[in-house]
């Protein structure tokens, strides 16, 4: 029989190639998001549009009901089988210029911590409509395993303030002083899953993902990560063209590229590690030296202009993989400049489509859009 996958977030630049993993590897996957993918159809046997901070839709969700497409019959239902696996991404996020300026500070902390509220309640209730799961079970045999992505903003912010040196070992984490609201929820839906593990004998994994990036993700608009916002920008350069760049271009980050964040993610499932675990890389970068990256690529040759804006994010971020090495034998493999190639290559594509005219309202050549990746998911 096939496993069975819920993905939350499906719609959205992980979920959507978590997605297509899983089908790859034989699953049968229930997708489920406000939205269907951006930039590609998905691959899920069924995909359900709808509002996760919904309880109710949050339950109609969680309790599976078969091949045969019936997600939508009356309520009350009868419950059937759970889900072997649930993928938790959705969130309310985007990038630097969304996150860091506390004007949706409120909607990033209610919306996401809502879902996730949503999420464990009613797989709560589902365990307990069949008490085999709330036994104690070696291994965690026919008990739902619950991935949850929660992202290095929640780090300390005292720990990330020398550009050259920033401490993000799992066992930093505390005392807690993260330097964003979006950071606090992380932290907060953190602990969250492991009290539901402690209290209710739940199977969770939890990754802490440093920048995620790649192919079909957001690339414009104002939530796009700093890898996708600049080779956007040097895509609409000229060689010889300057670019916008916030801050001194000094702030470090490393990025992850999103086929290895997806292999360490379900290495981690399939794994007995339970512990909150750093999922990145280690090749940390200036932003200067991104864009420089992004210009090698695209071979052309692309000044900066480093405009001073009142929320740059923490110093330096880079991600330390001591941990996922030793429990789960896993390292990323792709580099900066091959991960950014394919990066800029996809968004070339997309541009050379014509589907996306500039106006003034949405300047996608990027002046007024460009953010350098603090966000770590």
């Amino acid at each position: 029989m096939k496993k069975r996958a819920l993905v939350l977030g499906a719609g959205g630049f992980i979920g959507s190639h978590m997605v297509k993993r899983l089908i790859s590897e034989g699953y049968w996957v229930r997708g489920v998001d406000l939205k269907h993918p951006d930039f590609s159809d998905t691959v899920a046997n069924e995909f359900v549009t709808g509002d996760l901070t919904d309880r109710e839709f949050m339950m109609r969700v969680i309790h599976f009901r078969g091949e045969s497409g019936n997600f939508y019959g009356p309520v009350p239902f009868q419950y059937e089988e759970p889900f072997d696996e649930i993928y938790q991404f959705a969130a309310d996020m985007g990038g630097a210029g969304y996150i860091f300026t506390g004007e949706h500070d409120a909607d990033l902390m209610h919306n996401s911590a809502l879902i996730n509220i949503n999420l464990l309640s009613c797989q709560k209730e589902m365990n307990e409509s069949y008490p085999r799961l709330l036994q104690p079970v070696p291994d965690a045999v026919g008990k739902t395993k619950i991935f949850y992505s929660s992202s290095a903003c929640m780090y300390p912010e005292y720990n990330q303030l020398d550009p050259d040196n920033p401490d993000c070992r799992e066992d930093s984490a505390y005392p807690a002083a993260p330097d964003s609201e979006y950071g606090w929820e992380k932290l907060f839906s953190e602990r969250l899953y492991l009290a539901y593990s402690r209290n209710h004998n739940f199977d969770v994994r939890i990754a802490r993902y440093h920048n995620i990036y790649g192919p079909e993700g957001t690339w414009y608009g104002g939530r796009e990560k700093a890898p996708a916002a600049i080779c956007r920008k040097v895509a609409y350069a000229t060689s010889g063209d300057s670019i916008e760049v916030w801050g001194d271009g000094l702030q470090t980050r490393s990025f992850l590229f999103i086929d290895e964040c997806i292999e360490a993610t379900r290495r981690l499932m399939e794994g007995t590690w339970t512990d909150p675990i750093n999922i990145g890389s280690e090749e940390m970068v200036t932003i200067d030296q991104l864009v420089d990256t992004a210009a090698k690529v695209a071979n052309k040759e692309i000044g900066k202009d480093h405009i001073d804006v009142p929320h740059t994010g923490v110093r330096g971020r880079n991600s330390n993989n001591d941990l996922i090495r030793e429990k789960l034998g896993w390292d990323y493999s792709t580099t900066l400049e091959e991960g950014m190639s394919k990066t800029y290559n996809w968004i070339m594509s997309q541009i050379t489509k014509d589907m996306f005219p500039v106006d003034a309202e949405h300047d996608i050549t990027g002046k007024k859009y460009l953010s350098y990746g603090n966000c770590g998911k």
